[in-house]
């Protein structure tokens, strides 16, 4: 498939040139990329994490951001 995707001028130039040194191509630097990054991403599974909220209407405002962190994560109240 082909399509096109916009970079910033100083990334392009710098995966040019990486692909040049490694007698590779650009093409394949992507492929190589993206193919890793979609499996880091997969390997990480999803994230457990809720913020509390009052009723399911927002955050509970009564929480300080240390308070927020300990009940997202179910830490014990320190």
């Amino acid at each position: 498939m082909k399509t096109t995707i916009d970079l910033p001028d100083d990334l392009a130039a710098e995966a040019k040139a990486a692909a040049a040194e490694r007698r590779t191509t650009l093409r394949e630097m992507m492929i190589t990329g993206l193919r890793a990054e979609l499996d880091r991403r997969e390997s990480l599974g999803p994230v457990d994490f809720c913020f509390p909220t009052v009723n399911g209407n927002g955050l509970a405002v009564e929480l300080d951001p240390a308070q927020v962190i300990t009940r997202s994560y179910g830490l014990p109240d320190a």
